[in-house]
């Protein structure tokens, strides 16, 4: 009896303390944060035909200086500002002509419109005008209005009224469309839209290698430690400690968890090289995903694409965002595999919109290849019945990562995770045997071969990639 009462007692006492917390804070205890990752189904996505560009027309205000004088025989003096107005902002310059504040001045009493006196040319410091390039409309050959700034791109829209493509899409409506367009015209796409990116091909290139203060020639175990260290802490997927448990009550070797990942983070500074630039010749078979990882509690992503023929890990991108930019850089890194690009390259993918964006950002560069997107679980089209194969593939890459993945409990920093990332990569071009492959690994390399236990074999990749390094 005693004991019943007491935990009444206690559960009464839990909820009172729970009520006085959601009036003080708001919050209850009960309450309990989601930790799973945030999953939102793709809109839908449509690329629009590239627009015309237009480059202004560039001129050197001393030539032009020079050619006034040639014609008028005398130097064309400095604006003279009127009384009480000073000249115009010393940071200003005319953007056709370069020519400085002392040949410009206010031309509309101060609302921000300035004119060059050398080249005539209206402009507010604020507008298009200083821009590199303008994009016109293709279908009505108006200019294009910036609308939106993205954290990759900037978002071009044809606000023209009397466009043919705006026409033909409103034509092109049913009367139920047209209604949910009246009734919500956000949410249907209608006019010509650009998207012009921030970001170029030279800032695509890989990361730095991670630096390590461990010299693995330094160490103070054997190389077949070293070697028994990285087959359980990668092969089999252990995490540091039970690597350490295993090397201390097996095999007599007194090594603490610290040193299992110091080994490991030596390790891919020297393996990253080689797994990066290796001669793979890839097929044509490419295929696509990202998976979510944690790094310090918040949620990252990593973008792997895959050789489907030949299992081979053609790019491990990780990213605190899933966007067009990790995008862009995963494909770029399957694009420099190949010696020569193959037109008829087709990259499978899901129905994420960033890899539409990035087919079009290669294109703008003259790097051309196709996204096949493979939408939903199910074949509700002949293209995601054609090549759901390859997308089944690369969720199986990704729950072969998770098992590695799953020991970790997340990482405690970026250089944590890529360190964890370039290994399970390694392992899985250079050492693991594949049952679709007749049990042979995806990259053969004749002295691995040769050699019959991993640990030898690991310590056997380790010098090949020290020769790769140095040659």
């Amino acid at each position: 009896m005693i004991n019943s009462f007491l935990v009444l007692y206690i559960v009464f006492l839990k909820q009172v303390i729970n009520l006085l917390i959601i009036l003080l804070t708001g919050k209850g205890l009960n309450k309990i944060p989601n930790s799973d990752p945030l999953n939102k189904p793709f809109r839908d996505f449509q690329i629009d035909d590239k627009p015309i560009i237009v480059k202004p027309e560039r001129f050197n205000y001393t030539e032009l200086l020079a050619e006034h004088h040639k014609l008028k025989g005398k130097q064309l003096a400095p604006v003279r500002p009127q009384k009480g107005r000073s000249h115009v902002d010393s940071k200003i310059s005319c953007p056709k002509c370069s020519a400085p504040n002392i040949y410009l001045y206010d031309n509309n009493g101060g609302r921000g419109q300035c004119k060059c006196k050398v080249c005539s040319t209206k402009f507010n410091p604020k507008n298009l005008y200083d821009k590199q390039v303008r994009f016109k409309c293709p279908h009505c050959n108006k200019f294009l209005d910036s609308i939106k700034n993205r954290s990759n791109f900037t978002i071009y829209k044809c606000r023209n009224n009397n466009c043919s493509f705006y026409k033909n899409n409103l034509k092109s409506m049913t009367k139920e469309e047209r209604q949910a367009f009246k009734e919500k015209p956000y949410d249907t796409k209608v006019r010509y839209i650009f998207r012009e990116f921030d970001f170029d091909l030279a800032s695509l290139k890989g990361d730095s290698p991670v630096q390590s203060n461990i010299s693995l020639s330094k160490m103070y175990s054997s190389s077949h430690v070293f070697g028994l260290i990285m087959t359980y802490y990668v092969n089999y997927g252990l995490s540091s400690r039970k690597t350490a448990a295993i090397m201390r009550e097996v095999h007599g070797v007194k090594i603490s968890h610290q040193t299992v990942l110091n080994y490991a983070e030596a390790a891919s500074v020297l393996l990253k090289p080689m797994l990066d630039n290796y001669p793979y010749n890839p097929t044509e078979s490419i295929c696509g995903d990202e998976t979510y990882i944690k790094v310090n509690g918040k949620w990252n992503y990593i973008c792997f694409f895959f050789d489907a023929v030949k299992k081979i890990i053609l790019s491990y991108r990780v990213s605190p965002h899933r966007d067009t930019f990790l995008a862009c850089r995963a494909i770029y890194d399957v694009i420099t595999k190949y010696e020569k690009l193959p037109d008829s390259l087709k990259l499978v993918v899901d129905g994420n919109p960033i890899y539409l964006l990035a087919e079009v950002f290669f294109a703008n560069n003259d790097i051309n290849f196709d996204i096949v997107q493979v939408i939903g679980l199910t074949n509700d089209d002949e293209v995601s019945a054609e090549y759901r194969p390859l997308k089944q593939i690369i969720e199986r890459l990704n729950r072969t990562f998770k098992r590695s993945y799953k020991t970790t409990n997340g990482y405690n920093s970026s250089n944590g995770s890529i360190t964890h990332i370039i290994l399970f990569c390694t392992y899985f071009n250079f050492l693991k045997p594949h049952a679709s492959l007749e049990q042979k690994v995806p990259v053969i390399i004749p002295e691995l071969e040769e050699l019959e236990t991993m640990p030898a074999r690991w310590c056997k990749l380790m010098k090949l990639a020290e020769s790769y390094c140095q040659s």
